[in-house]
């Protein structure tokens, strides 16, 4: 075998292998994030109220070691801002607030780097944080803000349970009956995500019990 050959050959060699390296990096980390939204999604369904926060926790921290992994992986990110506001809702009270501020900036990081935020999860996620933390000097509440997170989110994915049930909660808040009983049915006929069926459906539950409200 010639030199020539021979160069050519290690090179076919070690790109097939730098591929295969690359490929079995990225099942790793799709492996491991389906194993976290799974266990996020049983844990905000069904598990026990008093168990949640602690649950809740233990994934917060297992999500910021996989966008530490990362960090300029959009889905990551976004998940690790899910977890988080999952968990800073569920500890409640300036205790969270710390878990909030993270959930925000992560999320607005994977937006950056994915301006569509996970199909529009991210802006909901942060529509829903600025509206529930805290304003002014304490944290950064914020409802013209969460208004645009919202809207935003409606602009990717208008028919989504999530959206229009937290939206419609947001606008019952602000005191927008109307508006809110429309998006609270917009949630009801929503359509389920195929990898959040759990979760979007006991929205849809919510969401009907807010209409009822209305």
């Amino acid at each position: 075998m010639t030199k020539t050959v021979l160069r050519k050959t290690l090179a076919v060699t070690l790109l097939g292998g730098t591929f295969a390296f690359a490929s079995l990096t990225v099942s790793a980390y799709e492996s491991e994030l389906f194993s976290l939204k799974n266990r996020w999604e049983h844990t905000v369904t069904q598990a026990p109220k008093s168990e949640r926060e602690d649950i809740l926790n233990a994934l917060a921290d297992e999500a910021s070691v996989l966008a530490e992994q990362h960090s300029n992986t959009a889905d990551v990110l976004v998940w690790k801002g899910i977890v988080l506001a999952a968990f800073a809702r569920e500890k409640g009270g300036l205790g969270a607030l710390s878990s909030a501020k993270d959930a925000r900036d992560t999320l607005e990081r994977a937006i950056e780097i994915d301006p569509t935020g996970n199909n529009g999860s991210a802006y909901v996620t942060l529509g829903a944080l600025y509206d529930r933390v805290p304003g002014g000097l304490i944290s950064f509440g914020d409802s013209d803000t969460a208004e645009k997170m919202f809207q935003r989110a409606l602009e990717i994915r208008p028919d989504g349970i999530d959206v229009n049930y937290y939206y419609a909660a947001f606008l019952k808040e602000e005191g927008n009956t109307q508006a809110a009983r429309e998006h609270a049915k917009r949630a009801v006929n929503g359509s389920a995500r195929d990898s959040r069926e759990t979760s979007d459906e006991a929205l849809r539950e919510d969401a009907a019990s807010l209409l009822q409200s209305l």
